[in-house]
């Protein structure tokens, strides 16, 4: 398949295929369950048609958004576009991208219906029918957005690298990719990459993971951090026994665009969180091996200082050290299974 056949395979199977979240053959779609707490009770001032056709993975929602621009690559109907549309307040901005016109059709009927109901005077929302490949072609400029959301999309492009590069971009300086996506334990064998079901179900352009850390070294982003991962489960006995050799993993990821290095390094710096951000009071996750207590000095590696002090977090942490002296590699390692490791407990909103 051409990477033009393969965009029409995927509207057809978004399009046309799929009429409701119900209609996915795999877990891929996670419930509303897997979503922190004050999310999931916002969802009720989502219109009910928006999220009816809802097929994400994950809850790509970083915290310390307000007054933000944010854009979702692969918005379909737009439940995180309406989600963030209240997190990032009046003055911030959102942007959806979707290549796909029926899933458009839906988000941009309810528009104005959403921004009434947030009181709005206005929607702080933009809708675009376009290609994620080629944010260029839908307006976006070189550094004009403070974050990129995706939620169980970027797997389907036929050309990720192209995508992720574009990513980093249009990103400001210090901005950040916050995305959820479905990755998996090996490489996905040519045969099975052009199926049309398993590519509309997000497994056949399912990224292998070490593949995925390589890209993103060549596009220059050298550390990228695991927020929360959870199994896949494929449900359907057609589809098992084609791709059922392959383990699948919905995974919650972040990358900022900053020069940092490959490997965490020790400069003896010391990150104490404030607790100041909204809906946090007690501690801050970072990904799954940073959690920050409140008002508890903790020793971070170059490469986290950099992510706290050279970004929009950098007003909740007090941070000490520099780079004069280096002490060698920072011990820095994966939480165990059934820590806090989750995604943000809770986000506030303006």
């Amino acid at each position: 398949m051409t990477p033009s056949s393969d965009h029409e395979e995927v509207r057809r199977y978004y399009g046309e295929v799929l009429q409701a979240s119900s209609d996915l053959k795999t877990g891929a779609c996670c419930p509303s369950e897997s979503m922190p707490p004050a999310l999931r009770s916002q969802l009720a001032d989502i219109h009910p048609e928006i999220t009816a056709r809802f097929y994400g993975c994950g809850s790509p929602m970083p915290a310390v958004v307000c007054g933000k621009t944010v854009l979702d690559l692969g918005c379909g109907t737009g439940r995180d576009v309406y989600l963030l549309s209240r997190l990032v307040g009046e003055r911030g901005h959102v942007i959806g991208i979707d290549m796909t016109p029926e899933q458009l059709v839906v988000a941009r009927r309810h528009q104005a219906w959403q921004a009434e109901r947030y009181g709005h005077a206005r929607s702080n929302v933009q809708l675009i029918e376009g290609r994620i490949e080629d944010l260029a072609a839908c307006g976006i400029a070189d550094a004009s957005v403070d974050i990129v959301i995706s939620n169980c999309v970027l797997n389907l492009s036929p050309d990720k690298e192209k995508v992720f590069a574009e990513i980093f971009r249009v990103l400001r300086p210090g901005g950040e990719l916050h995305f959820s996506d479905v990755f998996a334990d090996r490489r996905i064998p040519p045969a099975l990459r052009n199926d049309p079901v398993l590519l509309g179900e997000c497994l056949s352009g399912a990224l292998y993971v070490e593949d995925f850390r390589r890209m993103l070294g060549r596009i220059g982003c050298a550390d990228v951090r695991c927020v929360s991962q959870a199994p896949i489960a494929l449900n359907d006995a057609q589809i098992i026994a084609r791709i059922g050799m392959v383990a699948f993993r919905s995974m919650t990821l972040r990358a900022f665009k900053l020069d940092l290095e490959d490997r965490c390094e020790d400069y003896g710096q010391i990150a104490t969180y404030r607790g100041s951000i909204a809906g946090q009071p007690h501690a801050y996750l970072l990904d799954d091996h940073h959690r920050f207590e409140t008002g508890k000095p903790t020793p971070v590696c170059g490469n986290t200082y950099d992510m706290l002090s050279a970004t929009r977090l950098a007003a909740h942490f007090d941070l000490h050290g520099e780079r004069r002296v280096h002490y060698g590699l920072f011990a820095c390692a994966p939480a165990n299974p059934g820590t806090a490791a989750s995604a943000e407990a809770t986000q506030g909103c303006c």
